[in-house]
């Protein structure tokens, strides 16, 4: 994995067609679920309850913190080494602790660690949702989409109202080329949740990935935001694909489902913006951009 790729704690994304921290590919740690706030604050409250009491918090055993506590506290700040270490202490016997070291590992990029620790979790317990979503955002991680797309499906199974997992589905399937299905995916994701791809509290994935594919991701995103009604959403990842090269106004004028964009007044100062270009010498493109859809890691 390029060392571009980068997990954000609370995924920062960017508005319109700026920063969104994920390029699209593996969850989003931003896997590519999200690594729940409560296991944070549960150890924020304890390291403040230690420090309250004259003791000094240091990166080995803080007063009061079990090693799940301490890692904890070392994921909310972004101290993945210090974390990973400090699940290694933890009762090995418990699934979830693996499902932990599995998220600390990808966020070092340890993607065999990361596979092994989310297999020796499914052992425990197969039919985790969580840790089946993870082990896709790995597979996703090394472009071996099918063997994802399994996975997801699976979670699909166990916990079949996930908008996550309905998202990290879309974008592997649109990874693979699978667009109709990816899109029916990313559909099925704002039906339950519209605000998935927007959240900024989940741990994500992103990574360097072809600007055709990063392209297609935001168009059919686009697509999706029209349909349930969030057109400013829809013209933000709609710049975002003719960015990377995926669309143009013929390709965008041409296309039913965005019919109902015409009169929104960023869509047609998108559509004006194109004509000029149009009628220049050339245009370039932006840098890798970033969307909501990247994948994520559940915890």
């Amino acid at each position: 994995m390029s060392k571009a790729t980068a997990f954000g704690f609370y995924g920062s994304r960017r508005k319109a067609h700026l920063p969104a921290i994920v390029a699209f590919a593996g969850l989003i740690c931003s896997f590519p679920a999200s690594f729940q706030g409560q296991d944070v604050v549960r150890a924020q409250d304890l390291a403040a309850s230690a420090t309250a009491d004259g003791a000094k918090l240091s990166p080995g055993s803080p007063p009061h913190l079990t090693a799940i506590e301490l890692g904890d506290l070392h994921m909310a700040r972004r101290r993945y080494q210090a974390a990973l270490e400090a699940y290694r202490q933890a009762d090995l016997d418990n699934p979830e602790i693996w499902n932990k070291i599995g998220i600390a590992s990808q966020q070092l990029f340890l993607l065999p660690e990361a596979k092994k620790s989310y297999e020796m979790s499914l052992k425990m317990n197969p039919k985790n949702a969580d840790v089946l979503n993870n082990l896709g955002t790995v597979y996703y991680s090394m472009q071996q989409y099918g063997n994802a797309e399994k996975l997801y499906r699976k979670a699909l199974k166990v916990r079949p109202k996930s908008a996550l997992i309905y998202k990290n589905l879309g974008t592997d399937l649109l990874a693979a080329n699978k667009f109709k299905k990816g899109w029916d995916c990313y559909q099925a994701a704002l039906a339950i949740d519209p605000d998935v791809f927007e959240r900024m509290n989940i741990l994500r994935i992103g990574e360097p990935t072809p600007a055709q594919q990063r392209g297609a991701m935001s168009y059919y995103l686009a697509k999706s935001y029209v349909l349930a009604g969030m057109p400013d959403l829809a013209v933000n990842y709609l710049r975002m694909a003719i960015d990377e090269g995926f669309a143009d106004r013929k390709k965008i004028m041409a296309d039913k489902e965005l019919a109902s964009l015409h009169g929104v007044t960023s869509f047609e100062q998108l559509l004006s913006e194109q004509r000029m270009q149009s009628s220049s010498s050339g245009s370039g493109t932006s840098g890798p951009g970033s969307s909501g859809a990247a994948p994520v890691v559940s915890r």
